[in-house]
């Protein structure tokens, strides 16, 4: 899989055809390096050390960690955010930042009630992704008809 990517960027590199549609200002915009790509920090949600919290305070950290989503969302700093469905991983959900280093990622997770409580734990890695994906935020707020 690795050879296969590495032999598609290689040809791509190698190609340097230049794309009729490229929009410099979007590029710049969004942070897009020549092929529209960035960094960002992929973040894996698991199952926290904490398991004796009441059922009343892991529904108040749950609704404060839904409304820190929301306050990242807001400032640009999250850009993917969801819940897995059940794994044998006890995996439970994913964060996309809008960050280049994983320092910055750790800092924006401690804002989180659950990471704080050890409800959640997280694992984080580097990713290189389109700088496009922020932009599907505009686009949610226009289809969800609920807010959490």
């Amino acid at each position: 899989m690795l050879l296969a990517l590495m032999v598609v960027l290689f040809l791509q590199v190698n190609a340097q055809s230049v794309n009729s549609a490229y929009d410099s200002t979007l590029a710049k915009k969004l942070g897009a390096d020549d092929y529209g790509m960035k960094s960002y920090v992929f973040v894996i949600l698991k199952s926290g050390t904490s398991t004796t919290v009441n059922p009343e305070l892991r529904d108040s950290i749950f609704r404060g960690h839904l409304n820190n989503i929301s306050r990242l969302a807001g400032m640009g700093k999250l850009v993917i955010a969801g819940p897995l469905g059940d794994n044998d991983k006890s995996y439970r959900g994913i964060f996309i930042f809008n960050v280049s280093t994983i320092a910055e990622a750790k800092e924006l997770l401690m804002t989180d009630p659950a990471v704080k409580a050890k409800l959640l734990d997280a694992e984080l890695y580097e990713w290189y992704g389109s700088a496009a994906i922020s932009e599907y935020l505009k686009v949610h707020d226009k289809i969800a008809k609920k807010k959490f």
